[in-house]
């Protein structure tokens, strides 16, 4: 058998192992088109044979940039590690100036990108990088093609060289560069070796309860993002067939089609899911519309094991029956286990999820882990709602003095590129600083409770640097103190204090009746902090702009404990004082 310590190895142990007829799917004109084990292994080796013809060396750093998550892409991969070389993903939202910082920054030599829309972005800052080439998956007129790779390969009379390269390689060779969001400045690119990967593939395996060589996934996650790159090495691992979404607006029909038993996704798409489903529900009457209602707070008060005794056990049996059953056969019949990862996942959906009986499994990591710290788990009583499961074997957690989560582990990365005094900045010895906040309890569970910085992802796994934006958003005449919330939440919204000096001059100027208790709730005064916010919004990416925002009722102050000594903001304080105003933004 293979004994497992590259990550080019995972598709030979499937080969052995299960030898699956559709190791991957995906989906062209409308059509599912799937390929075995065998054949992925086959054009991998093409990749190879063709990318040393190339002329492409040892360390030499290869870009793929994709839209979707396709069949290509891992066969790109598996190809470029085989002969020593390193596989940089770029996520294809970024702009093209970010592209061009981690083309040079990376010193790529080649590029794969999926279609018409990156290449177009891609081309007009190519000239401005060390690439040699450029490669499209899709046909695009006047483009070089991903096959002129593959027929570069066909001819088999070197693959002595590709195995001699494979032998070359080491478990501690560096892998992958995965450049991190630039929220603070430009992109990080994390050195991951095939060690870091392959551990916590192994790690986490023990984790996820898989039918081996017969279950189905569903994957929609970006593969740039290494939490659905470690997943789908574990997939290959365990014999799982991989069909990829076409996009969030088909994922809907693809469940229907695939009926998977598993697919990864960030709180956002859950969300998404639950909001269609409850959106459903209202259009019922009558007595339906009555026992859906009833099912989903039954499934709102959810506790695993039993714990809430026999006749909730009985209603919940009941809810099943009647209500999730339905929820179940609409995504596809056959899902047994969702995975969330990147952000805080609300615990309402873990608990109605779970109800329904298709169970979310919340994790927690990052790119610099490999990324899976710790990973909740239904069997052998390791499944708690609010925390994040327990930490993965091999892996160690300790709680520095100020909270901070420290890790150490095969997982660890190897640092970032280029920049041994930001890699300094986050490693102890082999303890790396989460800049996350949390607490272990007495049953072992992690539990993340803040952070330490104050940059936060949304439940779609964006990050967003709230300063950037307080600071945009101040140049307004109108707001005196803002805060962007957001942490977890399906967007940035913001609280504000408004500048009553400046609210009341534009109130007597447009004959508005002025109190201080009242301004705020006039809707022309919104209306107009709402051109304010929209003017602002537009310097920023769609997913950090604010859509929503509430005025505060009283001006914040030292002595009221809103603001330090120095007026910095006491986040942690005002949003405890505005609970209620942040319930009205995000469940109202």
């Amino acid at each position: 058998m293979t004994k497992i310590t590259r990550l080019f190895d995972f598709p030979y142990h499937q080969l052995e192992s299960y030898n699956l007829n559709k190791a991957f799917s995906t989906k062209y004109d409308g059509e599912w088109v799937s390929i075995s084990t065998q054949e992925y292994i086959n054009q991998a080796n093409a990749i190879s044979r063709g990318l040393l013809r190339l002329g492409v060396n040892p360390n030499d750093k290869i870009a793929v940039i994709s839209t979707n998550n396709r069949t290509e892409w891992n066969v790109m991969d598996i190809g470029i590690l085989q002969i020593g070389a390193q596989n940089v993903p770029i996520y294809p939202t970024i702009c093209k100036e970010d592209y061009e910082y981690i083309l040079n920054h990376s010193e790529a030599t080649y590029c794969f990108v999926s279609d018409k829309e990156i290449i177009n972005k891609l081309n007009a800052i190519k000239s401005n990088t060390k690439l040699k080439g450029v490669y499209t998956f899709d046909d695009v007129a006047d483009e070089a093609n991903w096959k002129d790779i593959l027929d570069l390969g066909k001819d088999a009379s070197n693959q002595d060289v590709v195995e001699d390269r494979k032998k070359q390689v080491k478990p501690d060779d560096l892998a992958t560069l995965i450049y991190t969001s630039g929220t603070t400045g430009t992109p990080k690119g994390v050195m991951l070796s095939h060690n870091n990967l392959v551990s916590n593939v192994l790690d986490s395996e023990k984790r996820v309860p898989f039918d081996y060589g017969k279950s189905k996934s569903l994957s929609f996650l970006p593969v740039c993002h290494v939490f659905e790159r470690m997943i789908l090495y574990l997939y290959q691992f365990c014999g799982v067939e991989i069909y990829f979404a076409e996009s969030i607006e088909a994922m809907s029909d693809n469940l229907k089609e695939v009926k998977p038993n598993v697919m990864t996704a960030v709180p956002r798409l859950y969300e998404k899911v639950y909001d269609k489903i409850v959106a459903k529900g209202s259009d019922l009457s009558g007595i339906k519309k009555a026992l859906f209602f009833w099912a989903i707070n039954i499934g709102l008060k959810y506790e695993p094991y039993g714990v809430n005794g026999w006749w909730y056990e009985k209603q919940l049996k009941i809810a099943r029956k009647l209500i999730f059953s339905k929820w179940q056969e609409g995504l596809g019949g056959n899902l047994e286990l969702m995975v969330s990862g990147s952000a805080a996942l609300q615990p309402r959906l873990t608990r109605v999820f779970a109800a329904a009986g298709m169970p979310i499994m919340e994790g927690y990591g990052l790119t610099e882990t490999s990324p899976v710290i710790s990973v909740n788990d239904q069997r052998d009583g390791g499944f708690k709602i609010g925390t994040v499961g327990r930490v993965i074997d091999n892996v160690e957690v300790k709680i520095a003095e100020d909270g901070e989560i420290l890790v150490k582990g095969p997982n660890v990365m190897q640092g970032y590129y280029k920049d041994p005094e930001k890699t300094a900045e986050v490693m102890s010895g082999d303890y790396f600083h989460t800049g996350d906040i949390g607490e272990i309890d007495t049953d072992g569970f992690l539990k993340i409770t803040d952070r330490k910085k104050e940059i936060f992802k949304t439940s779609g796994g964006k990050y967003v640097a709230p300063a950037l934006l307080e600071n945009q958003f101040k140049q307004s005449r109108f707001i005196e103190q803002i805060m962007v919330i957001g942490e977890g939440e399906k967007m940035p919204a913001a609280l504000i204090q408004i500048n009553y000096e400046f609210a009341e001059e534009w109130a007597k100027r447009h004959n508005i009746p002025f109190s201080h208790d009242s301004i705020r709730d006039n809707q022309e005064l919104k209306d107009r902090i709402q051109e304010e916010i929209d003017s602002a919004n537009k310097k920023f990416g769609k997913w950090e702009q604010i859509k929503k925002f509430e005025i505060t009722p009283d001006v914040w102050t030292i002595e009221d404990g809103h603001l330090t000594p120095t007026m910095k903001m006491r986040r942690k304080i005002i949003k405890e004082k505005y609970l209620n105003l942040i319930e009205k933004i995000y469940r109202s």
